[in-house]
């Protein structure tokens, strides 16, 4: 029976989409859509999606032109179908490498960098084409001579652009460089974003993208910021080192443990623990100063300034606090004259700043004004910076300090924990049981602000106590009653930060055995 021109056609429309394997493309089409995964690149994505939809729309539509042609009996159906049949295979490689590549490798924690993806569905491409040539009767052994011979042409006039290429390939192949990693080259520091044929892309802290050829990675020295070769698969970490001068008339072990404590007694963020930070003597200037480094680890290399600044304020209040001043360059000349008169209306302002400290502290509400005069001779300036512990729960320390400026906080402190029971200001001062009765720190001090005071020893306060009998017993009084107020201040549920209650004869008798009175 013969058929109508319609059925032939449609016949032969169908014979042409099984044999092109229509289905399995249209297939692979919507598997790609329903297990597609998010990428970091979505304009590549984009492109890519819509080089796989114009080659998947002009396979099937000519499809139909193709049957119509060849039910016709039409002398060109066979490069309709030529070009119907590698655009459907060229889609088809493009859909399945996206199954491959974006779906079941990355469900299996199997990565492949994306030149070589792009090297592998290049190959698969050319051996379909090849193969779809083939199958219509088309024999390319003549385009593959000439192709051959273009080739080197092309090679020696495009030397620059495949040094780049093959340079970006071997950098993915070899994990040289990884996206994430921040690098140095040359003058340029930033963290890689982007690994292409052509060029690595570099973003700096400064949000500036900066384009390098390939091919300079592959020939310059490249340094690798904060990774090590290490079996533990230790975190990254940069290795920072600060300068600075102190003049030799102190010594380097006294600046190299003020330095030290003060870096490691808290925690500075992006500041790694293990290992800590240390202080190092450098060499000995021409200027009369020894040059210390400053060396710490950081976690963040994109945080290096913030953290260069914060280490940099605790060294210089940790040497403010030990008195040891920065070291003045060598050819800043100061011709200030310092006259007797200009020295004692300093030293009396000072006294005057000390003695209203004091007048504040109800502790000593029984000394004479000349007893408490000769007390503020004895306070020494004791400057924090913000973060600083001040004093630690359970540490050692036979001092009182004043706070005359910044606001600190009071924590329990059970070692694992901390939590905050009051914030004291100026005016207000803390740590009078380890001066009067040499007791351990009950709480954490912590600087919320930089922080100003003056620290009261207990050397100082002894010679008051050698002379004046009497003055211990009045002092535990007033002990006494603070202690008191602070029990009474403590809200309900609070965890007890101060010894249990002791009576003013308890307290006298420390006062006195510590004092040895």
């Amino acid at each position: 029976m013969q058929l109508s021109p319609i059925s032939a056609a449609l016949q032969a429309t169908l014979l042409e989409a099984y044999s092109q394997g229509t289905a399995l493309i249209l297939g692979g089409s919507l598997i790609a859509r329903f297990t597609q995964r998010g990428e970091s690149d979505a304009d590549e994505q984009r492109a890519r999606r819509k080089l796989e939809l114009g080659l998947m729309c002009f396979h099937v539509l000519l499809l139909p032109i193709t049957g119509v042609c060849v039910s016709l009996g039409a002398g060109f159906a066979r490069d309709l179908r030529l070009a119907g049949s590698i655009a459907g295979a060229l889609a088809g490689v493009l859909i399945y490498g996206q199954i491959l590549f974006e779906s079941v490798f990355p469900r299996l924690f199997i990565r492949i960098a994306r030149i070589l993806q792009d090297v592998i569905i290049a190959l698969v491409a050319v051996m379909a084409v090849f193969i779809t040539a083939s199958r219509v009767g088309i024999d390319l052994t003549g385009i593959v001579a000439t192709g051959a011979v273009l080739t080197g042409v092309i090679g020696l006039a495009l030397q620059d652009l495949l040094g780049n290429v093959f340079g970006g390939l071997s950098l993915q192949l070899d994990h040289t460089i990884r996206v994430g990693d921040w690098i140095r080259v040359q003058d340029v520091i930033g963290r890689v974003v982007e690994i292409r044929w052509r060029s690595t892309s570099i973003e700096t802290r400064a949000w500036e993208m900066v384009i390098i050829p390939n091919s300079l990675l592959t020939r310059s020295q490249v340094m690798v910021l904060g990774r090590r070769q290490s079996p533990l698969r230790e975190a990254s970490r940069w290795r920072r080192q600060l300068e600075f001068q102190v003049d030799f008339r102190y010594p380097p072990n006294q600046v190299i443990d003020c330095v030290q404590s003060a870096l490691r007694s808290h925690p500075i963020e992006h500041v790694a623990a293990v290992p800590s930070p240390q202080c190092v003597l450098l060499s000995f200037m021409d200027d009369n100063a020894g040059k210390y480094g400053v060396r710490y680890w950081l976690m963040d290399i994109a945080q290096e300034a913030a953290v260069d600044s914060v280490v940099l304020t605790r060294i210089f209040y940790a040497l403010k606090r030990a008195d040891i001043p920065l070291s003045m360059p060598a050819y800043s000349v100061f011709m200030t004259e310092e006259s007797h008169e200009r020295k004692a209306h300093k030293l009396e302002r000072d006294q005057e700043r000390r003695i209203e400290a004091l007048a504040n502290i109800d502790l000593f509400r029984a000394l004479s004004d000349e007893e408490r005069s000769e007390l503020a001779r004895g306070l020494t300036p004791a400057p924090f910076a913000r973060g600083e512990v001040l004093t630690r729960a359970g540490a050692e320390g036979h001092h009182l300090y004043v706070i005359t400026s910044g606001t600190v906080s009071v924590r329990a402190d059970d070692g694992v924990t901390q939590e905050e029971l009051a914030q004291l200001g100026a005016g207000e001062f803390f740590g009078e049981m380890s001066l009067l009765t040499g007791a351990p720190r009950s709480a954490t001090i912590v600087a919320l602000t930089d922080v100003e005071c003056y620290r009261l020893d207990a050397e100082v306060f002894q010679r008051l106590l050698a002379r004046r009998e009497d003055l211990a017993e009045r002092v535990a009084q007033a002990l006494r009653e603070r202690r008191t107020a602070l029990q009474s201040y403590r809200p309900a549920g609070q965890p007890r930060t101060i010894s249990p209650e002791l009576s003013q004869g308890d307290l006298l008798n420390r006062i006195r055995g510590f004092f040895g009175i």
